[in-house]
């Protein structure tokens, strides 16, 4: 019979010898793996800082408050502006939370549209936030890239309580303080959903929405290289509603360790080489992206600017999901992922690609312009996946995940 540490350890195989390119995905740093096994997961402490539930939460009290200081820091949120939840366990209760702190059942929500880049917590009818709320949904134009007017169409028509920014599979800038402007001239709240670009933000290599928006949420295990968590700002008036809305509304104790590896991974971001890590991030994303589109890939609008890109696979004669298994069996990830006019998100016809687990394993530029080559000879040209594999695997032992 296999046991788990068998699977683990054929997990660790699997990821070494594999090529990720899910924007998503990343490979958490020894420090924040430690974290996560660390003391703090055998300790319960319901409530906030200085106000549990249980005892022996002294040094749990120091940690929270600890981890919400770097928050602050990380982003250049000054205390005086914002307040930082950082127990939301990842991102979708995170959103949640906020819409059911802010308002009432059947309120209107604006946000962009899953087959556009957006996410499922954005109003989709799927999700409870598109159950749940009345959800209004803008896209991007013939160029890939949002549609401010229309934004701001739909904003004067439908009145939205919330216009949420920030995307899933968005491959350009977002224009947050447009964004910004937009809620303010029809009295909505903005909510910057950053969980795929924060640590981008962070660094410097995207504009922040800080100044902009009244609330910002944030995963930690993308762009971040953290944990699979969440974290919640918001501006001072919002925050005690936000707070009872993730506890006591939807979660119990906080998992302690997960917010000991929330601190570290920000630790982490203070450092210069964090910075350095994110550029190289977005220059391997040009890279790619300038690699496939030589072999004849049609990008969404054109390029990227952050740390992933979207292709039309169509033009090869595959689905999305055809492209991925194909890719997968030369042990090369990228997830299939709705384009624009997809009339189902169960059978995309687009292929979502990112940079940020290959920067990790210290990939640069040549390397890019490899995997470029490689996912064109197995989608467009018909390249055997077993031998591209042997390629894909010789290349992962050059650059080995050794944390």
């Amino acid at each position: 019979m296999t046991t788990i540490k068998q699977l683990m350890n054929r997990e660790r195989i699997r990821q070494n010898e594999s090529i990720d390119l899910i924007p998503s995905e990343n490979i958490a740093s020894p420090g924040v793996r430690a974290a996560m096994s660390s003391a703090f997961i055998n300790k319960y402490a319901e409530g906030y800082p200085r106000k549990r539930y249980y005892p022996g939460n002294d040094v749990a009290d120091d940690l929270e408050e600890r981890v919400q200081e770097l928050a602050l820091k990380t982003f250049k949120a000054p205390s005086s502006l914002w307040r930082v939840n950082v127990q939301p366990y990842s991102g979708s209760p995170a959103n949640a939370a906020v819409y059911t702190g802010l308002l009432e059942f059947g309120d209107t929500i604006l946000g962009l549209s899953l087959t556009h880049g957006g996410h499922l917590t954005h109003g989709h009818r799927v999700s409870f936030s598109g159950r749940a709320y009345r959800a209004v949904h803008y896209g991007v134009g013939i160029d890939g890239r949002i549609d401010y007017d229309q934004v701001l169409k739909l904003a004067k028509a439908h009145k939205p309580k919330i216009i949420i920014s920030g995307a899933t599979a968005y491959p350009r800038i977002i224009n947050f303080r447009r964004m910004g402007q937009i809620a303010k001239h029809v009295d909505a709240l903005h909510l910057a959903d950053i969980s795929h670009i924060s640590g981008l933000i962070a660094a410097g290599e995207h504009p922040t929405p800080f100044p902009y928006a009244d609330i910002v949420m944030t995963t930690m295990q993308k762009t971040l290289r953290g944990p699979r968590a969440g974290i919640l700002f918001s501006r001072p008036h919002l925050s005690g509603k936000i707070d009872k809305a993730v506890f006591p509304g939807f979660q119990g104790g906080p998992h302690l360790h997960t917010i000991a590896a929330i601190g570290v991974a920000l630790e982490e971001a203070q450092k210069s080489a964090f910075a350095t890590y994110q550029r190289q991030i977005v220059t391997n994303a040009h890279a790619l992206a300038e690699s496939l589109a030589e072999h004849g890939f049609a990008l969404l609008s054109g390029g990227t600017d952050n740390h992933l890109m979207l292709t039309d696979v169509r033009i090869f004669g595959l689905s999305g999901k055809e492209a991925e298994q194909r890719l997968e069996a030369a042990h090369i990830l990228a997830n299939r992922n709705t384009i624009p006019e997809d009339p189902s998100p169960f059978n995309p016809s687009g292929l979502r690609i990112g940079t940020p687990s290959v920067t990790s394993r210290r990939m640069k530029t040549p390397e890019m312009r490899k995997i470029g080559k490689w996912i064109a000879q197995l989608l467009r040209e018909g390249r055997g996946a077993n031998e591209v594999k042997k390629e894909v695997k010789a290349l992962c032992a050059k650059f080995p995940i050794t944390w």
